[in-house]
């Protein structure tokens, strides 16, 4: 049965959303330019319009805008929230007025101060992973010996073609050991179509044979749908992982290995889209983050928090893609920098962040359509 929130969540869990995670990016920005000493001239929520502000002792204009789609820290010698550099205007500094200007700053500086928004954001994952695990401890399997072993097999399925029987225990994927079920799916999930192979244990003797993961589409009870891999087993004991506390220590170390886990899917995810194993349809903008913000918000508290931890991650990564007017690209500049031990020109600067922003808006745009065809207006 599929579940509609109110429409009224999907605003509450987008605003919710994005609104302190964009903040806290761009607070990560402003910090670390501030304990370097370079000036922000404004520090934005959103973008367009003002709609309220003031302005600080230090001079900077703290400000509402009126679109909540992101917003931006403009730091002295800025052309545009952007950071793209105004030659001119840099061109014409006085010494004095170079102090505490951002683009004057020290490379290593620079580079910190960009750093520091996406690290914001991974924090945040971290954080809120930390809290999940200390809350609630980790899974462990009830009984190690009753996982992964076969009960049935789906009739045509890729698990019966490549010749498993029932009562074998798969303890690999590929290369990978699976310990349960659930190391299973993560090895195959992901993976509709691939080649790989299955290792299992039967009557004492590993086996190994190749197989061709199946490709099913599943619909969460909101009716979102995905592609996923199948290797179309029935398993002979489900047993439910029960889990146990963990330390300060484990949990933080669990919080990283989730997170990789999370950038993994990410890295995938693109890979795919990019070589054609998978649609340009599941990629989303911020009309399905809403809609998908909402959903989550509607779950309770719990599923919110966590759904705003993975969408932290996509902001880190996606603002560290070498892309010109992103961070990433900010970055690219000054690794190219370090190595020729000399800024590229200002001027080459400012085309190539013109072109980002232009790729960037081309993308929003493609993204926004792609999102409208995918409501139930525009299905057949």
């Amino acid at each position: 049965m599929i579940e509609s929130p109110p429409f009224w969540l999907y605003i509450a869990g987008f605003l919710l959303l994005l609104g302190p995670l964009v903040t806290v990016h761009e607070f990560g920005h402003y910090l670390m330019g501030r304990l370097f000493g370079v000036g922000v001239e404004a520090f934005s929520v959103g973008f367009g319009k003002e709609i309220a502000g003031f302005t600080d002792r230090r001079g900077t204009r703290w400000k509402l805008s009126a679109l909540p789609l992101g917003g931006y820290c403009q730091f002295k010698g800025d052309m545009n929230p952007a950071s793209i550099p105004d030659a001119d205007a840099i061109a014409s500094m006085s010494p004095a007025e170079r102090d505490g200007s951002f683009h004057h700053a020290a490379l290593w500086k620079r580079a910190l101060i960009v750093f520091a928004g996406p690290l914001t954001n991974i924090i945040v994952a971290l954080g809120i992973f930390t809290a999940f695990n200390l809350a609630y401890g980790k899974p462990v399997p009830p009984d190690p010996a009753r996982a992964n072993i076969v009960g049935s097999l789906l009739p045509g399925s890729a698990a019966e073609k490549a010749g498993i029987a029932p009562d074998d225990k798969v303890i690999a994927i590929g290369e990978t050991p699976v310990a349960d079920v659930m190391e299973v799916a993560e090895q195959v999930m992901l993976y509709p179509g691939r080649s790989s192979s299955v290792t299992v244990l039967r009557d004492g003797r590993e086996i190994t044979v190749p197989v061709t993961f199946g490709s099913a589409v599943e619909r969460d009870q909101f009716g979102n749908a995905s592609t996923v891999g199948r290797i179309g087993v029935r398993w002979k004991y489900v047993d439910r992982p029960h889990f146990e506390p963990v330390g300060a220590g484990e949990a933080v170390a669990m919080s990283f290995r989730q997170s990789a886990t999370v950038v993994d899917m990410m890295v995938t995810g693109i890979a795919q889209i990019v070589s054609g194993q998978r649609s340009v349809k599941e990629l989303g903008g911020p009309l399905k983050i809403a809609k998908f913000s909402g959903e989550q918000l509607s779950l309770g508290a719990q599923a919110f928090i966590w759904f705003a931890a993975l969408i932290s991650l996509n902001l880190a990564f996606i603002n560290l893609l070498p892309i010109p007017a992103l961070d990433g690209g900010h970055l690219a500049f000054y690794a190219a920098e370090a190595v020729r031990r000399k800024p590229i020109g200002a001027r080459g600067q400012e085309m190539a962040f013109r072109a980002g922003v232009a790729m960037i808006l081309a993308l929003m745009l493609f993204v926004t359509v792609n999102d409208l065809l995918s409501l139930p207006l525009f299905r057949r």
